[in-house]
């Protein structure tokens, strides 16, 4: 194939993620470099205030003062972020494993309930979930009826519903990577493993995490980015309680109207995944592990 076939071919893909991605992402950064319009939107001139307000507010006099606000809510994100990726991975590993050894006539059965969720809109998605741990909900109904309850526990607008909702929402996004690479890899190495007289606990540590690796890094990157800007589930889960950065930037852009900030905040966002990303890659080249 000479090089111009192969670029035509790669022309539609290469248009579909400049359209979509490169040009949304070049106007977001330079919307961060603007100053905003107090009617909402961005005009001149160029300024670096939408960064020096992620760490710095103006005194009356103009004089920059330090605020952990915007920082405390940056790194709660990377927190909930990191735990939700922990939480799937600890699911999915098994999850992926078990799917692997089944017969081959029952994995698309097995995959597809793994991705039903995708069928359904994520906003209704979460929404089943207001009505399901709600204090009429569908738990606290059938745990007083059962009379192990004699009033309604609070499921909704705490922590612990949010975790349920993203872990519920990215939990494909981990096992499917995870089966991927496990499923091309050759059965054979586990019978050997048992041969050897491995007992389950030096199998799944020294011969199953090592070949799960790769699926692991992948499924990290896809679970870690969307749970970083991620606002229905803190949101309507939430109650709104505490503010994480997907709904600071959704404010930003809608009832606060300051588009260089909430374009600032997005970029941050980008600049942590890519260099999670590249991050990523380097170890993988550096240990060797196959991509």
């Amino acid at each position: 194939m000479t090089p111009r076939r192969a670029l035509l071919l790669l022309l539609p893909s290469i248009l579909m993620i400049g359209i979509f991605m490169a040009v949304p992402m070049i106007v977001g950064l330079v919307y961060s470099f603007m100053t905003a319009d107090s009617t909402g939107g961005v005009e001149m001139p160029f300024t670096f205030d939408a960064y020096i307000s992620l760490l710095y507010e103006r005194d009356f006099d103009d004089t920059l003062l330090f605020t952990s606000d915007y920082l405390i809510i940056i790194l709660r994100s990377v927190g909930v972020a990191a735990i939700v990726t922990l939480l799937c991975l600890v699911m999915a590993l098994p999850l992926a494993w078990y799917i692997t050894c089944q017969p081959e006539r029952r994995r698309p059965g097995l995959l597809f309930i793994v991705s039903l969720p995708f069928w359904i809109n994520m906003l209704i998605r979460t929404y089943c979930w207001v009505l399901i741990l709600r204090d009429q909900g569908l738990i606290n109904i059938l745990l007083m009826k059962l009379g192990l309850i004699s009033s309604p526990l609070p499921l909704l607008y705490n922590n612990g519903a949010v975790f349920l909702g993203l872990v519920y929402t990215f939990l494909p996004f981990m096992v499917l990577p995870i089966y991927a690479t496990l499923e091309r890899q050759d059965p054979k190495l586990i019978e050997a493993a048992f041969d050897l007289y491995a007992t389950r606990w030096a199998v799944a540590r020294r011969v199953v995490w090592p070949l799960a690796k790769p699926g692991v890094i992948a499924g990290t990157l896809l679970v870690f980015a969307p749970a970083l800007g991620s606002y229905l589930a803190p949101d309507l889960l939430g109650g709104g309680k505490q503010l994480y950065i997907g709904n600071l930037i959704q404010m930003q852009f809608s009832t606060s109207r300051n588009w260089p900030f909430g374009a600032a905040l997005a970029t941050l966002i980008t600049v942590v995944i890519l260099g999670a990303m590249i991050w990523q890659q380097k170890r993988v080249r550096r240990v060797g592990l196959p991509l």
